[in-house]
């Protein structure tokens, strides 16, 4: 057997320890999302959540101090979306037949989370131009 041959099927032999990091792979740009979307608006938002969880203190208006940096953490949350998006509709997924994620229903349930993740970050970003007018 050529030495190209060997390492091809050493690695379809191997599949299933690299299965988890493609999994892994996959969620990044949701995570990623996510936690932009949550730094981008922890000026605004955050002391709100800090309050209705009990936690108050005079250190809660120091968080105005992330308003700056607000723009770059919006990039940021859009990046990991349109990567996020990238993966799951443009780039077609390559797995084996018998691996979790060739089943169309895994691919439905990764893009019903896909647009729930982004109705979720795409309201937490939209909060402090929102907030006016839902707590008047």
């Amino acid at each position: 057997m050529p030495p190209v041959d060997r390492a091809v099927n050493a690695a379809s032999a191997s599949g299933s320890k690299s299965e988890p990091t493609l999994r892994g792979l996959f969620k990044a740009p949701l995570v990623g999302g996510v936690l932009a979307a949550i730094a981008a608006s922890m000026c605004c938002a955050g002391p709100l959540v800090l309050l209705m969880l009990g936690i108050s203190g005079s250190w809660i208006g120091n968080l105005r101090a992330f308003e700056p940096f607000r723009p770059l953490f919006m990039g940021l949350t859009a990046l990991f979306l349109v990567l996020a998006f990238r993966k799951l509709y443009l780039i077609p997924q390559s797995c084996a037949a018998d691996a979790p994620c060739a089943s169309p229903a895994s691919l439905r349930k990764q893009r019903a989370t896909f647009w729930l993740v982004t109705l979720l970050v795409v309201s937490i970003v939209a909060f402090p131009w929102a907030s006016p007018y839902i707590l008047d």
